[in-house]
């Protein structure tokens, strides 16, 4: 019967979209069939072997980078042929959604003197002008792709569809202003301020 059980949950894995989850429960399944017989004194080297197979195989399963979950995007927006995070996040050094704490005031102000130095040349907050408007960003894109975008225009308006779309709407390539990494969180801060303020705003009423 718990060799069954092995069965069914390798065929389950070598026939879906494995995760995670799934191998951790075959092997914790194997842990506790060894255990019981163990303690029962019923383990023999005929059992033992089947077991270290069964591993192996599992194993083999979760280390294949042939696997459907690798083949295909889980987002059916994604239609670009690009992995899911850099269709949604953009190609840079942002590789991990971002942990975000309540909005930091002199982060804002830091991000707001970073946008007049090195961006406010070709945007403006509420209007197009080189480039698109600003203030709403963040409701466009989220806040790993405006950093990789930031600190990494030149690959995503090579690589990206959003950034080459950008390019052909406004015939105008994002120069790239070598800013850091924490210039880049700076302005993303002052973004979030503005963000949290039109979210804010109350529309007037039709």
């Amino acid at each position: 019967m718990t060799l069954l059980k092995i069965s069914v949950f390798y065929n389950q894995i070598k026939k879906s979209d494995y995760n995670i989850l799934q191998i951790r429960s075959v092997i914790n399944l194997i842990i506790i069939i060894v255990l019981e017989r163990f303690f029962m004194k019923k383990i023999s080297f005929h059992f033992l072997s089947i077991i270290l197979i069964s591993l192996m195989l599992i194993l083999a399963v979760a280390c294949g980078g042939d696997s459907k979950s690798d083949q295909k995007s889980s987002d059916k927006s994604n239609t670009s042929g690009l992995p899911d995070w850099e269709y949604k996040n953009g190609f840079g050094p942002i590789k991990k959604k971002l942990y975000l704490l309540p909005i930091d005031k002199e982060m804002v102000a830091a991000g707001e003197k970073i946008f007049e130095s090195k961006c406010a040349s070709c945007h403006k907050l509420d209007e197009r002008y080189v480039g698109p408007a600003q203030r709403n960003v963040l409701q466009r894109v989220t806040p790993e792709f405006f950093m990789n975008t930031v600190l990494n225009p030149d690959e995503n308006l090579q690589k990206h569809p959003h950034s080459k779309e950008m390019l052909a709407t406004y015939m105008t390539k994002m120069t790239n202003q070598n800013i850091d990494l924490e210039s880049a969180r700076k302005l993303l801060e002052y973004f979030r301020l503005l963000d949290e303020e039109l979210k804010n705003t109350k529309q007037p009423t039709k």
